[in-house]
């Protein structure tokens, strides 16, 4: 299996796994609002090892990597990437998981979550505390790659409490993983602190030291196409991973584009729509609010339709009020 990561444009953009967020449904917008000289990676939600090795459990977890016919004939399409990932705290069980997904799924490669900041799944052993256990964040790479011919990446963070940036990163390229994805921040940063990207400076310094050629994607606070440039002038990455700069503009990967009202409240119904067909009644259809603020913003009477919005149970209600918006507005 080619690994695709060393054939992506430089710097590449790739959209961050979101819990909640980057389900088939949203996916599909974003890959029908975006330019392909921009967007090149997709994520799935992150969906536990645990879950897809027990019989149950699976049927419980394997809606987050669901992809529909439409998501997949886009992907065909504009040549876009989408990768799995996954996260635990068991060899054992990223095997056997990592197997499963390649046997019964078409997806392009397989990420191994070692950065989520949660305090909770920390608290497992899981994800970002991996960073504080080298022995078996080693036996997972080695056990996950085993399973699979499909490359294996890692998304992860500069470490826990504190940067271990060096240590961390020379650790990881021993692994030889298909690519590092680094948030520059620590787990206990959280998003509550900017992201520190000299940290990016020096794991860019350790592979050069390693001589090794394995990409590294940089990932926190670009939330513009500018912002990506500035920091790849600094420090020239391999490409930008954008994680909560997609609810500030749905379009960030089509930054030649400027959406009139028309387009953000359209597609707020077409999202709305794909939701409830894809999910029904299996997903609450509360989550799908968290996505509203996203293209109801930045024109007059944006505020007071969220606020109405918000209030909404279900497609219908969502449907009628934007009708009456644009009718009020005579927006065609």
């Amino acid at each position: 299996m080619p690994n695709f990561w060393k054939e992506l444009k430089n710097p590449a953009f790739l959209l961050a796994p979101m819990e909640d967020v980057t389900d088939t449904a949203f996916r599909e917008i974003i890959l029908r609002l975006s330019h392909p000289d921009y967007l090149q990676v997709l994520y799935t939600e992150f969906t536990n090892t645990d879950g897809l090795c027990h019989p149950i459990g699976r049927d419980k977890v394997k809606s987050r990597l669901q992809v529909n016919a439409s998501e997949q004939k886009l992907l065909k399409e504009k040549d876009v990437k989408l990768v799995a990932q996954i996260w635990g705290n068991k060899p054992e069980k990223f095997y056997e998981a990592t197997k499963f997904i390649s046997e019964n799924y078409d997806f392009d490669g397989i990420d191994i979550n070692m950065g989520c900041p949660v305090k909770k799944v920390v608290k497992q052993g899981s994800c970002s505390a991996l960073i504080q256990f080298p022995d078996l964040a080693g036996e997972i790479i080695q056990a996950t790659k085993e399973a699979t011919k499909l490359p294996v990446s890692i998304k992860t963070r500069t470490g826990l409490g504190k940067h271990v940036t060096e240590e961390w990163i020379d650790f990881l390229l021993s692994q030889d993983p298909a690519a590092i994805i680094l948030h520059t921040r620590t787990q206990k940063m959280q998003t509550d602190f900017p992201a520190e990207w000299e940290e990016m400076g020096k794991a860019l310094a350790v592979r050069r030291a390693s001589k090794l050629s394995i990409p590294i994607i940089g990932n926190g606070d670009i939330f513009s196409m500018k912002d990506a440039k500035e920091i790849y002038a600094k420090y020239p990455v391999d490409g930008f991973m954008i994680g909560r700069g997609i609810f500030h503009n749905p379009w960030f990967f089509n930054p030649d584009f400027n959406p009139s009202i028309k387009d953000k409240l359209d597609t707020l119904l077409e999202h709305s729509r794909l939701y409830v067909e894809t999910w029904g009644k299996k997903r609450n259809f509360q989550v799908l609010k968290r996505f509203f603020k996203i293209y109801v913003n930045d024109f007059n009477g944006a505020a007071a339709l969220r606020a109405r919005l918000m209030d909404t149970n279900d497609l219908e209600e969502v449907e009628n009020i934007i009708g009456s918006f644009k009718k009020l507005h005579t927006i065609k």
